[in-house]
């Protein structure tokens, strides 16, 4: 599995190169501060291009970080949400830069109002590790599209893919519009302390909390994309190999490194066994071997795969019952740098694992009597970043609808409300503030400017002191009411 290359040295040169760029950028949106649609929509034609000639480089770079990591997962959620996501903006920019026209009372006439969407300057992105290149050129691609410039801040975990993300972007923009930083976490701090003119961090939510005390030394606005423990809830009505058919996929992609990956399943207590059975035969289905298998990835380095056994291991301590799935012996997919899907039931808010989010492959299954006790149970605990639910009664789909809230909700699918491009994504609370993808990402790193134009008919004349003519009276009379 990748290391951390990134020396001290290293880090020196990307605090300096920073502080660099940032100015260079700077100077260069003062001189064109708000590109045409024309130029924003070849800025993203040309990272489309970048992106697609550049496939199979970025391809086995993931790969190489992460030591195993399935071509497909990174098609499926890194490469395609990042085309895709390029292609609507494309599609939309023009009308997304229309100025939007707001009424004007009759006190105020004659006049026009509209709003205006005005690039904010200069954004700055700090990536994650687990989706390096949608959670990098994503944000990228709302940014362009709102007529910015970007500085992105690569995870240190992932060097190979940074080393062509950086190339790729190098060969298309200068870095007065687009630039790569690497480094560790001295660099990620310095990188978050900067003046930008919005901050966007995708990560955890402790990290979160220290990226944002550093923004607010600027007063930089930040939109947080952070995780938590996002639940499932199974009804007591719906055939339970259908309900696995509905989230397994989102668990077992990247080996459950996924901030919207289901955390834990709330399953009716009489139907624990019969759910275990089924995600038993599913992804036995799927991944026939995991330590050998390239279609089930690897935990991103030994750090975390010791986290993760740690936890199973404190859990085991108190109480859990850990059931491993598949064929495979568990040692072999240790020594692959793998954990295959582990559930964990009989679990108690003691554990490590129901106290954090996983983000990994692991499982808890928690017994709930009735609907009212699922509920409760997901609010009585910090708002997730997205919740799912498995049922075909639309009367319990609006009750967790109104009752519960969480960042995004999939009714019979899991992860999937990320992908779709004309919906907004992002946290509540814990899990996040502030939205991007498709046209909110658009609003968020645009200014609305509020415009009010009077022409050459001045009536507000007629309404200076001295007062207490008639005209103020009939002023009052009209709108004092």
């Amino acid at each position: 599995m990748a290391k951390n290359l990134y020396s001290a040295l290293d880090d020196q040169q990307e605090i300096s190169q920073i502080d660099n760029v940032l100015l260079m950028q700077k100077k260069a949106f003062v001189n064109d501060p708000y590109l045409s649609a024309q130029a924003r929509i070849d800025d993203l034609v040309k990272l489309k291009s970048a992106i697609l000639s550049s496939q199979e480089a970025l391809l086995q770079a993931l790969s190489k970080d992460f030591g195993c990591r399935s071509i497909d997962d990174s098609k499926m959620a890194d490469l395609m949400p990042t085309i895709m996501g390029i292609n609507y903006a494309i599609k939309h920019i023009k009308k997304w830069m229309k100025p939007s026209k707001r009424h004007v009372g009759l006190l105020f006439q004659p006049a026009k109002a509209f709003v205006m969407y005005q690039p904010l300057g200069v954004v700055g992105i700090i990536t994650p590790w687990n989706y390096p290149l949608f959670l990098s050129l994503g944000p990228l691609t709302t940014a362009l599209a709102a007529g910015n410039r970007a500085m992105i801040k690569m995870s240190e975990f992932t060097p190979a893919t940074n080393d062509v993300v950086k190339e790729m972007l190098l060969s298309i923009f200068s870095n007065d519009k687009v630039a790569v930083i690497n480094g560790g976490s001295d660099v990620a701090s310095h990188f978050s302390e900067q003046p930008f003119d919005h901050l966007i961090f995708t990560g955890s939510t402790r990290v979160g909390k220290v990226v944002m005390a550093a923004a607010a030394k600027n007063l930089t606005p930040v939109t947080l994309e952070l995780g938590g423990k996002s639940p499932t809830i199974i009804d007591d009505e719906i055939e339970i190999n259908d309900a696995v058919s509905r989230f397994i996929l989102a668990k077992t992609l990247n080996a459950g490194q996924t901030c919207v990956a289901p955390d834990y399943i709330l399953c009716p207590e009489r139907r624990v066994d019969e759910l275990k059975h089924a995600i038993s035969k599913q992804f036995i289905k799927m991944y026939p071997s995991v330590a050998d298998n390239n279609d089930y990835g690897a935990i991103i380095n030994d750090m975390q795969l010791q986290r993760l056994n740690q936890w199973l291991e404190d859990a085991r301590a108190k109480g859990a019952i850990l059931t491993p799935l598949g064929n495979d012996n568990l040692q072999d997919c240790l020594s692959a740098g793998k954990i295959p899907l582990t559930l964990v039931n009989n679990v108690n808010d003691e554990m490590l694992l129901m106290q954090e989010e996983i983000f990994g492959p692991i499982l808890p299954i928690v017994s709930y009597k009735d609907i009212d006790d699922a509920i409760a149970y997901v609010n009585a605990r910090p708002r997730p970043l997205a919740l799912y639910l498995c049922s075909h009664n639309t009367d319990i789909q609006q009750m967790v609808l109104e009752k519960t809230h969480a960042g995004g909700v999939c009714l019979n699918d899991a992860a999937m409300h990320v992908a779709q491009d004309d919906m907004p994504f992002g946290g509540i609370g814990p899990s996040g503030m502030g939205h991007y993808h498709g046209h909110e990402g658009f609003l968020t790193f645009s200014k609305a400017k509020s415009v009010f134009k009077k022409g050459k008919i001045n009536t507000a004349s007629t309404a200076f002191p001295p007062y207490n003519k008639l005209v103020h009276k009939l002023i009052y009379k009209l709108f004092l009411k």
